[in-house]
């Protein structure tokens, strides 16, 4: 049995076939095969049923598969380690960033990260928080940017910074007169949201103690799936949203005159860079995080803590 064998089993089980998983492995497909045959032959078990199209997991062969996934990994674990001791920032990384801060944080920090460490490369895909957590729990991602605290087991996070929640009103909104207002003074139903999924949803809907049965605007219901689709709905039509600071720094003038600030102590979301408690390259989280804390402006930097939003559940 060798890891070789392993990672091919595996590819196989995340792809469904041979043929794209020998692509993914970088070798023919009749190698792929035979080192396989050869394993299952080894072990005296089938751990693929090929009859079927897409290509099946015998039951024995799930089992084989998830423990092949901690063999690969903790194996890969040696040169990250030897890495680590050498404080060197290196390899491929698989970083998964929720929506509510990809499009706002990356472009402050990604050129002149990857600048600074031109051994890394960095693969980034845009999640939800859930999906990233599973990721991080099936070995298919290294690291997670995204909001916390989270009270998962076997997850680390590693706080970075705290930003303030804003409200974004139309001029024909009551709230549009006042400098400063409370989460009590949100009626329910002028507020758009993003869609379920989104940990900034469960956030408000802490913050403003709301019951999924009260938010919409009676005859018309919408959940957007971005930010921008709020502020835009919110330009165009009535109502508010709530935003985090990172999405209001490139507002233009008439823009930012429809933010309205929450009344001291002004709620706030903590972001993190969050990875399992067996991830190796601690160099690489702590060259992240110096990265992120460097492009900041000094208003988020100085955030303090003080009413911490969570998520709920």
């Amino acid at each position: 049995m060798t890891i070789t064998q392993l990672e091919y089993i595996i590819a196989v089980e995340n792809l469904r076939n041979f043929v794209q998983a020998a692509e993914s492995c970088f070798v023919t497909q009749p190698t792929l095969s035979m080192q396989i045959q050869k394993l299952e032959d080894e072990l005296g078990v089938k751990i693929f049923d090929r009859s079927r199209q897409p290509v099946v997991t015998t039951q024995i062969g799930a089992e084989i598969i998830q423990q092949a996934r901690i063999t690969v990994a903790e194996f890969s674990k040696i040169k990250e380690v030897v890495n680590s001791g050498k404080n060197e920032v290196s390899g491929e990384i698989r970083l998964g960033v929720i929506p509510t801060i990809a499009p706002y944080l990356l472009p402050l920090f990604l050129s002149s990260f990857l600048e600074e460490y031109p051994k890394l490369e960095l693969k980034i895909k845009e999640l939800t928080t859930e999906r990233i957590i599973q990721a991080l729990k099936n070995d298919d991602l290294d690291i997670g940017l995204l909001a916390t605290p989270l009270q998962q087991p076997n997850i680390i996070e590693h706080h970075i910074f705290y930003e303030e929640l804003v409200l974004y009103v139309s001029k024909q909104n009551a709230l549009y007169q006042k400098e400063y207002a409370l989460s009590e003074d949100i009626d329910p139903k002028e507020l758009w949201l993003l869609e379920e999924g989104h940990c900034l949803r469960s956030q408000i809907e802490n913050l403003c103690e709301l019951k999924r049965k009260t938010i919409g605007f009676g005859q018309f219901e919408y959940q957007a799936g971005s930010l921008e689709t709020l502020r835009k709905m919110v330009e165009r039509n009535q109502g508010i949203t709530i935003l985090p600071e990172l999405a209001t720094l490139d507002f233009e003038e008439k823009h930012k005159g429809l933010i309205r600030q929450f009344a001291s102590p002004a709620p706030v979301r903590e972001v993190s860079l969050v990875a399992h408690k067996n991830f190796a390259k601690t160099a690489v989280l702590n060259a992240l995080k110096k990265s992120i804390l460097a492009s900041l402006p000094e208003s988020i930097k100085n955030t303090k803590p003080r009413s911490v939003i969570q998520i709920k559940e």
